[in-house]
């Protein structure tokens, strides 16, 4: 791919105030330069991780094996603290790369973000000393702590903000877990007012996308094939506009606090008859990010379109919902149900994950004697 400059689509879309972020890291991305050039060249400006991600980077690469080596043959390390120590080391590396953005845009972007195990899910006391732990190890300001906006995950949430600890909201769908997630943010805020704690403490609340089309496949009209995601996100940006005009939020804005951004995840086309880039030239909004599998972003690079931004008027969308809500689709229990299927999903992943990283111990200790 030849660099274009500012005739790059990832450059239009930075242009209209939509953040760029990378899903995806491996070892091979940071010593080879290429998550620097993609900083350089397409505008990215932060990175996801997942279970998922980090499973296939350590499971299907060579990237690891030497750091897996000396560790299991320093000491008996249990595959959890094989993992977590790897990848502290991927994220501290990749923060360091992002650390000028961060600094540039005072705390507001430039960050790249770790998940606690997915096995807590549904623990709100284990998920908050998890995201103490992971946040004092790392020792980076720009990073996010991942946690799902379950539930138990909101208290977690409201906690780990009150204690200065930032926080990428995760495994969010609908419109009702969005506003949960932005409540726990304020909440947190509200008490380190209370408590006379300064109020520059970044959060972001991840939103997934084109699950909601994987989920309808086949179950409405084929006019709608595709639609869902785009209608879901619709009612979550302009849930997002309003928050960021209320009273509530303006007498925090004005004390010092940064917004929680609203950020698109699931933004890779899951349907082959779409176009790779659907989802990211849908979701172009100011004020967001937009976080993307590295096979998108390349795509989006090449041949995206940027045809202007996301519409602040929900009619088309809230037609669409109506639609399916005629067909018995409702979005507050598909909503549910896609937020348990991605925590069980991360759950599958993560024991994929430790599986992965105890049979390389056990073949590079073998290896070795």
């Amino acid at each position: 791919m030849t660099v274009q400059g500012s005739a790059l689509p990832t450059t239009a879309l930075h242009a209209i105030g939509q953040s760029l972020w990378l899903d995806n890291i491996t070892r091979g991305m940071l010593t080879s330069g290429t998550l620097k050039r993609y900083i350089r060249d397409l505008s990215v400006t932060g990175l996801t991780s997942n279970p998922t991600i980090f499973d296939h980077a350590i499971g299907k690469t060579d990237f690891y094996d030497q750091a897996i080596a000396r560790r299991t043959n320093a000491a008996a390390a249990s595959p959890e603290t094989i993992f977590f120590e790897l990848a502290i080391e991927d994220l501290q590396h990749a923060a360091d790369l992002f650390r000028p953005i961060f600094d540039a845009t005072h705390g507001a972007d430039g960050f790249v973000s770790l998940e606690v195990s997915p096995l807590l899910a549904y623990d709100t006391a284990k998920t908050l000393a998890a995201a103490k732990d992971l946040f004092a190890r790392a020792q980076r300001p720009n990073l996010f702590i991942k946690i799902p906006g379950t539930t138990e995950g909101l208290a977690a949430i409201e906690e780990s903000i009150f204690q200065g600890i930032p926080v990428n909201v995760t495994l969010l769908f609908s419109e009702a877990q969005y506003k949960a997630a932005a409540g726990a943010y304020l909440r947190g805020l509200q008490r380190r007012i209370a408590a006379g704690l300064p109020l520059r403490v970044a959060s972001v609340a991840s939103v997934f996308i084109s699950r909601w089309d994987k989920a309808v496949m086949g179950k409405a009209p084929a006019d709608l094939r595709n639609t869902l995601g785009t209608a879901v996100a619709a009612r979550v940006y302009q849930a997002y506009r309003d928050l960021l005009a209320s009273d509530t939020w303006q007498k925090l804005a004005a004390a010092g606090a940064l917004s929680q951004r609203l950020l698109w995840a699931s933004t890779g086309t899951k349907d082959p008859a779409a176009p790779d880039t659907f989802y990211i030239s849908a979701l172009a909004a100011p004020d967001t990010i937009d976080t993307m599998p590295e096979e998108t972003l390349l795509a989006f690079a090449d041949h995206g379109k940027v045809n202007g931004v996301m519409p602040t008027d929900t009619a088309a969308a809230d037609a669409v919902l109506r639609r399916f809500a005629a067909v018995g689709i409702e979005m507050e229990p598909l909503g549910g149900q896609l937020q348990k299927e991605g925590a069980d999903s991360f759950v599958k992943s993560w024991n994929d994950l430790l599986a992965a990283v105890t049979r390389k111990s056990r073949a590079l200790a073998g290896a070795q004697t």
